[in-house]
């Protein structure tokens, strides 16, 4: 299933792992093995994206963005999955500053964990270092996903 888009992304990939010291090249080298683990995820997502069998899924791109020390947003631009103007600043989410007419809303513990990418399994986490510096009655619970 190569498709130019496909190849283009995981050379990109296999450079950014070269630029961080993975030996992925020799076949001992243990670099595959190792960024799976660092990431987190299975080292037969690396292998198929390496070899250009399929493109990791959301959760695995996440975190391979986080070990190889990019942004998810550039991680989905350069996949193909998503345009950089449909990934659009963050900012433009955030609340504006308060009018008479209209006072602030205060983000939520999940928009905030969303807006900077936090993992689904860290969303408790997240939530738990969070909380505690939230005015209590704006405090709130992170639903289940």
């Amino acid at each position: 299933m190569t498709t130019p888009q496909l190849d283009a992304f995981a050379r990109w990939v296999e450079e950014l792992m070269r630029r961080r010291g993975y030996d992925i090249d020799s076949p001992r080298g243990g670099g595959k093995s190792r960024v799976a683990d660092e990431a987190g995820v299975h080292r037969a997502a690396v292998t198929r994206l390496l070899h250009r069998q399929s493109m990791p899924d959301l959760e695995t791109t996440r975190r391979l963005a986080r070990v190889l020390d990019v942004s998810v947003r550039e991680m989905l631009i350069r996949s193909g999955r998503l345009t950089a103007e449909e990934l659009a600043d963050a900012r433009a989410h955030l609340p504006t500053a308060p009018s008479p007419a209209a006072p602030a809303r205060r983000i939520t513990v999940n928009e905030a964990a969303d807006l900077l990418g936090v993992p689904t399994d860290q969303l408790g986490r997240f939530a738990r270092a969070v909380e505690p510096f939230l005015p209590v009655d704006t405090r709130t619970t992170l639903a289940s996903h």
